[in-house]
């Protein structure tokens, strides 16, 4: 099971990637070993997942949801809060 997942930062900027387990992924990123981009904006929560059975369709999800605006990523948040 492979997940995508939208991460608040400090900085209230948003980060999209991919795990095969969220927990383990949140803590790197917290702890500053997840990558760049949330090394130095501060990971704070997983905000949005979303489930696939395979990498290739979480791969494929990903890469559309960083084609979108801040605006667009915003309502789907928001749309699973309802």
């Amino acid at each position: 099971m492979y997940f995508v997942y939208l991460l608040e930062c400090e900085d209230k900027s948003l980060y999209t990637g991919i795990t095969n387990d969220l927990e383990r992924r949140l803590k790197e990123h917290k702890s500053g070993s997840g990558g760049h981009y949330t090394s130095s904006h501060g990971a704070v929560k997983i905000v949005h997942t979303e489930k696939f059975k395979t990498r290739s369709g979480a791969l494929k999800r990903e890469a559309e949801i960083k084609k979108w605006s801040r605006e667009r990523k915003i309502d789907l948040i928001a749309s699973n809060k309802k």
